[in-house]
């Protein structure tokens, strides 16, 4: 019998047996979201997916919405920028209000254009601007090397040391996690000298998710601007961007967002600062006034929305990949796929934590236990084993993802895992230890 934590006054009983698993699906009512999409074919294993927080499947509406532009390309040539089905000149449009829903914004607030690494250097253009003693950044310690990177260049390229100026926060010793007050204290002990707040709103090695409106109001309260890279948020956690004042954000669409490798970016400027016209930006035709963008002025007048961070037109190739993906979200409805996550993800740790009662073996998950502090995604430190378990279970058709020295990272991802796809990883994880 297992206490559930969705609500601490019904008990739930749950047991490690796949007819448990079984019945856990037949009471789901998104299960048959899962054959909307494609699963891996290249082994002659039944597959388990488990990494849709590095790539997310493929729907199978995908080969249709991108062969639609393809033939449309045929077609019309240049003038499907304006005659297609789906005019390419306006493409990025369609994706306003469904990315609006899923990260708490205004209509005005958010786009879908570049990559994800782009449009941070693109934002921190606008919200890392150091000037005096105000010129340092905080961010957490082992953010995802390509944050850190960004961060350490955008300091170089204002002639400053990231060795001095760039705050990481880190957990203390002998814990994985950040504790949030720890972040909010170190801001309020350098309250004089950061200029930007910059974290990933869900760690991508150990799945924390941050309090991001703490951060956010602790970081304006000492003049700082505040930002996240949602890559592992958006579309695995409830985000209220607008509401919780966050200043910029942006993330990926290839991860929970299932549109493709290397797929495009959707970004998020807080409403009290799109219409500035004056705020430092990189300009390009793209964020130009639509109303007299072929005419070609000599001056850059920007859209007063957050398309005026864009560069240039839509990769319409690209973007039909993600508006597949979207589709089926709005079909869903987040909520419904947020409360699946948080049971799928609950089911998994009980699984953990039963297998631990078999094995010598010690199965530690790093990542935080309350619900609410973490996403779909569950990291697992196996002590005392090497990467050789890693390779079994991927021999067994495991599809999971190993982080240096020992983490194994495993994500049941709401629209195409199932309650049966934990109990198997369980089985054959079991399996594997006993070996």
């Amino acid at each position: 019998m297992h206490f559930n934590q969705n609500n601490s006054n019904i008990v739930t009983n749950w047991e490690f047996s796949l007819d448990c698993a079984k019945k856990l699906d037949q009471n789901d009512k998104l299960s048959h979201f899962r054959d909307k999409f494609h699963f891996p074919t290249f082994s002659d294993k039944r597959p388990i997916y488990f990494t849709g927080n590095s790539l997310g499947l493929q729907p199978k509406l995908t080969r249709t919405y991108i062969n639609r532009e393809l033939d449309e390309w045929a077609k019309w040539g240049v003038d499907g920028h304006t005659r297609a089905e789906r005019p390419w000149m306006p493409y990025h449009e369609l994706f306003t209000d469904k990315i609006a829903r899923l990260v708490g914004a205004k209509h005005s607030e958010v786009a879908v254009t570049h990559s994800l690494t782009t449009n941070l250097h693109l934002l921190m253009v606008s919200f890392f601007n150091p000037k005096g003693k105000r010129c340092k950044i905080l961010c957490e310690k082992k953010a995802f090397p390509s944050d850190q990177y960004a961060l350490q260049s955008q300091l170089q390229f204002h002639g400053l040391n990231p060795k001095e100026n760039l705050i990481e926060v880190e957990p203390r010793d002998g814990e994985h996690t950040i504790r949030n007050e720890d972040i909010i204290s170190i801001i309020e002990d350098h309250e004089d000298e950061i200029a930007m707040i910059m974290i990933g709103g869900v760690n991508y090695f150990t799945g924390q998710v941050f309090d991001m409106q703490k951060i956010s109001n602790a970081g304006h309260k000492i003049g700082a601007n505040v930002g996240f890279d949602l890559a592992h948020a958006a579309g695995n956690i409830s985000l209220k961007l607008n509401e919780w004042n966050v200043d910029f954000a942006t993330w990926c669409s290839y991860k929970y967002l299932n549109s493709g490798p290397g797929g495009v970016s959707g970004y998020f400027i807080h409403e009290r600062h799109v219409s500035n016209e004056d705020i430092p930006r990189f300009a390009g035709w793209w964020g130009h006034n639509k109303e007299d963008r072929f005419k070609m002025p000599d001056t850059f007048s920007p859209i007063p929305t957050a398309e005026s961070w864009q560069l240039s037109n839509a990769p319409v190739i690209s973007m039909a990949a993600h508006l597949a993906s979207l589709e089926i979200f709005d079909e869903a409805g987040f909520e419904n796929l947020r409360a699946k996550s948080i049971e799928l993800t609950n089911f998994l740790a009980f699984v953990i934590d039963e297998i631990n009662k078999e094995v010598s073996i010690n199965l530690e998950v790093i990542t935080p236990k309350e619900e609410n502090d973490r996403g779909c995604q569950l990291s697992i430190v196996a002590h005392g084993a090497e990467r050789k378990l890693f390779n079994q279970l991927t021999a067994e058709g495991v599809i999971s993802d190993w982080r240096e020295p020992n983490v194994i990272r495993v994500a049941p991802v709401p629209l195409y895992n199932s309650f049966e796809d934990v109990y198997r990883f369980g089985e054959v994880l079991k399996q594997a230890l006993k070996i």
